[in-house]
């Protein structure tokens, strides 16, 4: 008897270190949508701002592009501070299906945006872009930082089993790439008048985005076991 009494406390002991094992994971991802949320707002606002001067539509739709990993970042993150609060398992299933789906949609929303924007640059409408230092110097930065921010969003949505943070992770990933096109653009136009070049380069991305997109919307792509 006191052999199981020892095995039913050693098994309580586990339950509650990985309850606490959570708790810092959940917490770990609602700091990471929170520093999304921060730098996107600003990066939003410089693109935005910078795009029009230059009469760039591709800087003007990565500011866009900004707003909606913002929208993606602060939904995730609602959720995740609903469970970090001490919501309760049904409560935490719901609201992850909820933000699971929001972020997915915001990823095809986003697929459907770039097709646009691109087509309607390479098909010759609006003035051509005038070169962008601040652009530049933005799309560089946030080429550094998206990366970072999005790979530690996947690793801690595999840990505590989250589609909406992985979608949202991935989004990020797809907001790196975008500023690397948008950055090549920039450059291009700036040192050879290339400005058909960032256009091309987004296309490409809206693949990969609605693939994740799909997958987020229907609950693949996560390895959700026991």
């Amino acid at each position: 008897m006191a052999a199981g009494r020892g095995a039913a406390l050693k098994a309580e002991i586990v339950s509650v270190d990985a309850a606490s094992a959570r708790r810092k994971l959940v917490r770990r991802g609602l700091i990471l949508c929170l520093l999304t949320v921060v730098w996107n707002v600003i990066e939003g606002v410089v693109a935005v701002a910078a795009g029009l001067a230059a009469e760039s539509i591709a800087l003007f739709g990565f500011g866009i592009d900004s707003f909606v990993e913002t929208a993606s970042a602060a939904v995730v993150g609602l959720r995740l501070h609903h469970e970090w609060r001490g919501g309760s398992a049904e409560e935490s299933e719901r609201a992850e299906r909820l933000a699971s789906r929001i972020a997915s949609a915001l990823l095809l929303l986003l697929a459907a945006y770039i097709l646009v924007v691109a087509g309607r640059v390479l098909l010759g409408y609006g003035t051509e872009p005038a070169p962008s230092i601040l652009g530049i110097v933005l799309t560089a930065i946030s080429l550094l930082l998206m990366p970072l921010l999005g790979w530690a969003k996947l690793d801690t949505a595999r840990q505590i089993q989250s589609r909406a943070l992985r979608a949202d992770g991935y989004e990020s990933i797809s907001c790196a790439w975008l500023s690397f096109a948008v950055l090549v653009g920039l450059i291009l136009n700036a040192a050879f008048g290339w400005w058909w070049m960032d256009p091309l380069a987004a296309l490409a991305l809206i693949p990969l985005i609605v693939r994740e997109g799909l997958e987020g919307w229907r609950g693949a792509g996560c390895e959700c076991h026991d």
